[in-house]
């Protein structure tokens, strides 16, 4: 593709904004250029399920008109393409879950904070990969096959939003959405050298299939901390549909002052976790320039340790048993088997061990509630590798880090331990890459409810270290 058409589909959407305001661009003319990169490359990524491109492009037009009126008003995301997961439901429009038994399924409602963005003039234009029911850090399932990762193609593109940061790392779409309920937002986005925020549980509203769930969040996946603040500020709110919408909507704007003299809190591995040496680099590199910014970084000791597994392990799997176990006597043969597994250790757990997680879940934050009073923000790494391989096995029971053998399915990552702390704000945020192409990443994570704090930091650190200049080669 041209390398003009190649810019466009490397615009974040608040520069596309601008341009369309500034009658430099048209809704469609972006469009277009994303239709023609992701026809291009998509055989080779595997991120896309389903696409809408000729609707799509009808609605770009009417956009573009309301650009050009001098009374179109246009909305908030007028004429910005986004892909949305296959994982998020979407009336009428077939929704798989990533799943065989779900290969039909034309949901009767839109999740909320699709229905959002898609009144605020977005376009959807694609939907995205997921393994089955978002179960997986690694974009794989029986329906689709495997979502690789466009910086090296031997590795995981992460998960569970997989196919949406690959999507938005190799230009394919201009912003996309995610689901998180151990890291499913931050582990892609990690991976893929992308932004991905879980906001705190009760900012965005969540879908009927998962009322009250408190590790499950909904959230933005962009390539700016901006775009950001931008999606956020769309999706959400309180909702009448979820009882635990926050009533207070919080605003974040597109600019913060600077945060110098601010106190932050490192920890390289939240006290438990093994960490590959070039993610600690990177980490550390990021921790300088925190340092260059006039903070003070601290090493802290977070008193976690493998009980956070255990705990959120269990709490995942009766989830998914409350979800998807009806399924397992007709459809096992046609899950993924790791899938069949949490169904059935999740149907095996008792109420009083589902309760008990939340027992656990105090103590953790009587452990990290001391460090978030002290300090403006806590920064880790967000995975212990840069990526595991595109064929990870789920239940590998040899797989190490540094030599030591390490639970395969999310022993990996460091993120669902802020999944049951789900007030905290968390972000992922690029730090650098590995010597096989791979990206990093690191979270800012700030006190309960503190949208702000998180922004404020990514902002300062984006502006300090930006990630943009590069892209895949691919």
């Amino acid at each position: 593709m041209a390398s003009a058409d190649l810019e466009l589909c490397y615009l974040t959407a608040t520069e596309a904004l601008a341009r369309f305001r500034a009658r430099t661009l048209s809704p469609l003319e972006l469009l277009d250029a994303l239709i023609a990169r992701s026809e291009d490359i998509n055989p080779q990524l595997n991120a896309l399920t389903y696409t809408f491109y000729e609707r799509a492009r009808d609605q770009a037009k009417k956009a573009g008109a309301k650009y050009q009126s001098s009374d179109g008003r246009p909305r908030a995301l007028e004429g910005i393409p986004v892909a949305i997961k296959d994982f998020h439901p979407v009336k009428g429009e077939i929704t798989t879950f990533g799943s065989k038994i779900f290969e039909n399924h034309r949901p009767e409602y839109t999740a909320p904070t699709v229905d959002r963005m898609l009144k605020a003039g977005a376009i959807m234009h694609q939907r995205t990969t997921s393994p089955e029911f978002a179960y997986s850090g690694a974009t794989h399932s029986p329906l689709w096959g495997i979502t690789p990762n466009p910086w090296n193609l031997e590795y995981t593109s992460g998960g569970s939003s997989g196919g949406a940061a690959a999507a938005v790392a190799s230009g394919m779409t201009t912003i996309a959405d995610g689901t998180d309920g151990g890291g499913s937002i931050r582990i892609p986005a990690s991976a893929c050298g992308i932004v991905g925020y879980k906001p705190p549980f009760g900012r965005n509203p969540l879908d009927r299939d998962h009322p009250l769930e408190t590790i499950l969040h909904y959230g933005p996946m962009t390539r700016s901390v901006a775009d950001a603040a931008l999606m956020q500020n769309v999706m959400s709110g309180p909702h009448p549909e979820d009882i635990c919408t926050l009533p207070n909507r919080v605003r974040l704007p597109e600019d913060y002052d600077g945060i110098e003299g601010w106190k932050i809190a490192y920890s390289p591995d939240l006290g438990y976790v093994e960490i590959d040496p070039e993610v600690k680099r990177n980490t550390e590199s990021a921790v300088a320039k925190f340092e260059s910014l006039g903070c003070t970084v601290d090493r802290v000791e977070l008193d976690w340790n493998w009980g956070v597994l255990d705990c959120w392990m269990t709490w995942w799997e009766g989830l998914f048993a409350a979800v998807a176990g009806e399924f397992l006597p007709r459809w096992r043969y046609e899950m993924d088997p790791y899938v069949v597994r949490l169904l059935e250790n999740g149907l095996g757990h008792s109420a009083a061990r589902l309760y008990s997680c939340n027992t656990f879940r105090g103590e953790m934050w009587r452990a990290l509630q001391p460090i978030l009073k002290r300090y403006d923000v806590l920064i880790c790494p967000t995975l212990a590798v840069p990526a595991v391989k595109a064929d990870h096995d789920d239940a590998d029971p040899d797989y190490r880090i540094n030599g030591k053998r390490i639970q395969a399915y999310v022993g990996w990552v460091l993120t669902h331990g802020f999944n049951l702390v789900s007030q905290c704000p968390v972000m992922s945020v690029p730090t650098g890459h590995a010597a096989n192409g791979v990206p990093t990443g690191m979270q800012i994570v700030a006190r309960p409810f503190d949208d702000h704090r998180v922004f404020q930091a990514a902002t300062a650190f984006e502006a300090a270290a930006p990630w943009r200049g590069k892209r895949p080669d691919i």
